[in-house]
């Protein structure tokens, strides 16, 4: 696998967590409100797995952000649940940054001259 898409998932992986992780917690201190949804993980680090379910993580994340852009604009809640929001607010928009880098090395190692 290109080396470029080895760190990038790495860094991927590690930016879901902290989502995963600031997401229980915002849905602790924001009761009454439907969680964010998850992003899911590769069944396996390989090249198969990351062709097979990126398209799947990618919805998932773009159902994510999209649903935290709605509960920005109508907000009305709890000044303790505000820490909360920024670390999913953080989390979800290193998650994007990283879903593009990926898309993009994926585009260009998909042309003939790359063998992956």
């Amino acid at each position: 696998m290109d080396a470029r898409l080895v760190q990038l998932l790495t860094s991927f992986t590690g930016a879901r967590d902290r989502y995963a992780l600031a997401r229980l917690e915002l849905a602790l201190h924001d009761e009454g409100r439907p969680a964010l949804p998850p992003i899911g993980r590769f069944a396996e680090p390989s090249e198969k797995a990351l062709r097979e379910e990126w398209p799947a993580i990618e919805l998932q994340l773009d159902d994510a952000l999209a649903l935290l852009k709605r509960r920005e604009r109508d907000r009305r809640r709890a000044r303790e649940a505000e820490e909360f929001y920024r670390r999913v607010s953080g989390a979800l928009r290193e998650l994007d940054q990283y879903a593009r880098a990926i898309r993009w090395v994926l585009t260009v190692t998909q042309s003939p001259r790359y063998d992956l």
